[in-house]
């Protein structure tokens, strides 16, 4: 999620958001996706569902400016790899800590139901 001003803004409001939603399968997709991007309302329910879903949000206004303006179902373009590595790499890493969470809180439940 990122926020900036956009010149149809509205003085004196709050600036609207923008999102842009990846995806990546590392067995199916070359590069990372674009699912969905939008401003406004359609951020809003970006964000939602990314939140219902337990999806890490990574905020980058620039990044996600750049990624609202292709095409959605497209790749990202190779100039654009290395900065959507570091989001991947980002989830990656929350991943890895969740894992680990989970199984020490399983290694926790087991010892104490001992």
């Amino acid at each position: 999620m990122a926020q900036e001003n956009q010149p149809n803004e509205v003085p004196g409001q709050p600036p609207r958001r923008r999102a842009v939603a990846l995806r990546y399968d590392v067995d199916k997709d070359k590069a990372p996706m674009i699912l969905a991007a939008g401003r406004g309302y359609v951020a809003d329910e970006i964000l939602r569902i990314a939140d219902e879903n337990k999806i890490p949000l990574y905020e980058d206004t620039e990044l996600a400016r750049m990624l609202s303006k292709l095409e959605l179902d497209s790749e990202i373009p190779g100039e654009l790899y290395v900065l959507v590595a570091e989001v991947l790499f980002f989830v990656y890493r929350l991943d890895r800590m969740a894992e680990k969470r989970e199984r020490l809180i399983e290694k926790m439940k087991e010892q104490s139901n001992e």
